[in-house]
């Protein structure tokens, strides 16, 4: 083999291997959140997904070379970094629906503890005049 040809190809192996690792230590760190209870399961699923479809693509040398070809990408690098990106973009989708969610019902809670919180005021009230009623009737007899 020629000696330019192979560098190439150790570089091109040892920057798989090092995609392999990240992907590998994404996986395991979503592992490590989610038993310190940090990270909610329902959440971890699209985080684990991401790691494994990237280290199936990096691992897998034929399918992102398909993929990348299929989409008209010629460069399987990029098509790996685009798949990427496609992963962090439905995430960050996923989380503006969960944000909403949760800024709709804590609009919610706070509007039912307003209304509880003067019905609340509005019993105190009546009970203060209802004390203060008492001893008025007492003092008559």
């Amino acid at each position: 083999m020629i000696p330019a040809a192979t560098a190439v190809f150790s570089a091109l192996v040892g920057q798989r291997v090092q995609v392999i690792a990240v992907a590998i230590l994404i996986c395991a760190a979503i592992f490590e959140l989610i038993r310190r209870k940090h990270l909610m399961e329902r959440y971890a699923i699209l985080w684990l997904t991401l790691g494994a479809t990237l280290l199936v693509l990096a691992a897998w040398k034929g399918l992102l070379t398909t993929l990348s070809r299929a989409a008209g990408i010629y460069y399987p690098p990029a098509a790996f970094f685009a798949v990427a990106l496609l992963f962090v973009l439905a995430l960050l989708l996923h989380f503006s629906i969960v944000l909403s969610r949760l800024s709709d019902q804590n609009k919610i809670l706070a509007q039912r503890v307003a209304l509880l919180r003067q019905r609340l005021e509005e019993k105190e009230l009546e009970e203060i005049e209802k004390r203060e009623a008492q001893p008025a009737v007492q003092n008559r007899e």
